[in-house]
């Protein structure tokens, strides 16, 4: 590994999968968001492999969930966001998706989070705006964070690039990130892949860095 005034700058997937130093985020992974795909059982197999490799090696595990409010604590943008998923132009015809409690809200049972692992909920795309993910991500000296889940046109594209503005060193596990349109998640992975802040694997890639012994 590179170092500088004390300071390892991991390069490689291996570098950075140290299962002290990463964490997985699991995105989305919900009923009702899973329900839109039409690959979503290749998908949930996919995060499946890659959170059982996570739990084996000791990495810490955060789920999270996307909330809509209830239409009486809904402002503008929410209005205006959920206006053009539902592709309506009345915002009285707006009807929340993933209210909490709601069945579309859970989290895919296939995945069922353990005691050991958080679910943070949230309004925003990207994971680490209004949630106290960051919080715990620093406070646990987590340096790179590996992204599963869906979708990587709307959610894990923000997040990617929230992480690396923190400082955290986005890895994404491309075969893991559904999406609900083909080519704008491969504008996504292009637009990343430019910026050069994060690195890209496949489950079985990031798998056996996981399985790597150190030294």
């Amino acid at each position: 590994m590179k170092q500088i005034a004390g300071l390892d700058i991991p390069q490689t997937l291996e570098q950075a999968c140290d299962p002290q130093r990463l964490a997985l985020v699991v995105y989305d992974m919900q009923l009702g968001i899973l329900s839109q795909l039409k690959n979503a059982d290749a998908i949930v197999a996919k995060v499946s492999q890659v959170l059982a490799a996570a739990r084996e090696a000791g990495v810490r595990v955060f789920f999270m969930r996307h909330m809509s409010l209830p239409r009486e604590l809904m402002g503008t943008f929410a209005y205006r966001m959920a206006m053009a998923w539902q592709r309506v132009d009345d915002p009285n015809e707006v009807k929340p998706w993933f209210l909490r409690d709601s069945p579309g809200f859970a989290i895919t049972p296939e995945l069922a989070p353990r005691a050991s692992e958080a679910i943070f909920d949230k309004l925003t795309m990207s994971a680490l705006e209004g949630t106290p993910l960051a919080i715990a991500l620093r406070d646990c000296g987590i340096t790179a964070m590996a992204l599963v889940g869906v979708a990587m046109e709307i959610g894990i594209e923000p997040t990617a690039r929230h992480a690396a503005d923190l400082g955290i060193i986005p890895v994404i596990v491309t075969d893991a990130c559904g999406s609900g349109h083909a080519e704008a998640a491969e504008r996504s992975l292009e637009s990343l892949k430019f910026a050069g802040d994060a690195i890209f694997a496949d489950a079985d890639a990031f798998c056996r860095a996981l399985q790597r012994k150190p030294g």
